[in-house]
């Protein structure tokens, strides 16, 4: 590398890392608009890189060029036996003016992080094919992807053959029973997600409590009069998968959707997701937001041909295998 200091992220690199965060979040948003703009203000962002290095376990590295602030990465394990002995760089938790000096800001965090056995390790990446590269360079590969597009202009008309309909108190055993469909494929090839399922019995008392609720617009898809499947909207407010950085003002969330595995291939998936963007254009939202795990062939192929454009990739990467 070029000149220059690297050692341990410290609280007195707060205000160079915000700075960063805040020139970061321009360019991200120069691809992506939708994105929040108030990230580019440096007093809002310290704010988040402030809340990533307060996480408890937090730790990282800087880099400074000249005495100042070039470059920063910063990681925090979460307490969930589902993520394995872990270490998170969250959104905040990284920006440096050259991507590839990523690479060396991961050599000096991750060496405390392996050392104290997080192996497991994300990465959400902002948009940023140089930013990218340097991470697949370091062995991670993508995982999840985060998205956004804007609310439609206009209704989005329901596809033939189909009919799509707000969920009614009489449709819980199926809405319970699509409530597994979705954790079930992502389990399979290629997936092959860990990820915990609800049995059928806590799916139906979910739904028997929640269904009323005015917060979520649920949606099912019939064929020939019989159920097929299910979508639900919300208020991005509601997730916490979708805050700070990538968070657009006034958004909707397309929250979930599954088809039952005999009904695929006739539509159904997308015309459930196109009657949450209605919904959405309908209450006022001016843009839709929703996730999904890259390597599931349905959803990695659905929601982008829907128009949703990705901001954050989620990339993984485990150590010593």
């Amino acid at each position: 590398m070029s000149d220059g200091v690297l050692r341990p992220f410290g609280t007195a690199d707060l205000v160079g890392a915000a700075r960063l965060l805040a020139e970061r979040q321009m360019g991200h948003r120069r691809r992506h608009p939708l994105l929040p703009a108030e990230y580019e203000d440096p007093q809002i962002a310290l704010a988040e890189v402030t809340a990533a290095w307060e996480t408890e376990g937090a730790s990282g590295a800087a880099l400074l060029e000249g005495g100042e602030l070039v470059g920063y990465l910063l990681g925090a394990p979460k307490a969930s036996a589902a993520w394995g002995d872990n270490v998170w760089v969250e959104r905040a938790g990284q920006a440096v003016r050259e991507p590839e000096k990523i690479r060396d800001l991961y050599a000096v965090a991750a060496t405390k992080w392996v050392a104290d056995g997080q192996i497991a390790q994300y990465v959400m990446v902002p948009d940023d094919a140089e930013l990218l590269d340097a991470w697949f360079r370091l062995g991670f590969g993508a995982q999840h992807a985060h998205a956004v597009r804007s609310a439609p202009a206009a209704p989005l008309p329901q596809r033939p053959g189909l009919t799509v309909r707000r969920a009614r108190r009489d449709d819980i055993q199926a809405l319970a029973e699509l409530e597994l469909v979705l954790p079930t494929h992502q389990g399979l090839a290629p997936t092959f997600s860990s990820g915990e399922t609800l049995t059928l019995e806590e799916a139906f008392a979910d739904w028997q409590e929640s269904i009323d609720d005015p917060e979520y617009a649920n949606f099912v898809a019939e064929r020939n009069g019989k159920l097929i499947g299910s979508s639900v909207g919300c208020s991005v407010e509601k997730s916490s998968a979708h805050g700070g950085l990538a968070r657009p003002g006034n958004a909707g969330l397309l929250a979930y959707a599954a088809v039952f595995p005999e009904a695929r291939g006739a539509g159904a998936g997308r015309a459930l997701g196109e009657a949450v963007l209605n919904w959405a254009a309908e209450c006022g939202y001016t843009s839709v937001v929703t996730d999904w795990r890259v390597t599931n062939l349905l959803s990695s192929r659905a929601w982008p041909r829907l128009g949703f454009e990705q901001t954050f990739h989620r990339l993984h990467r485990l150590i010593g295998y």
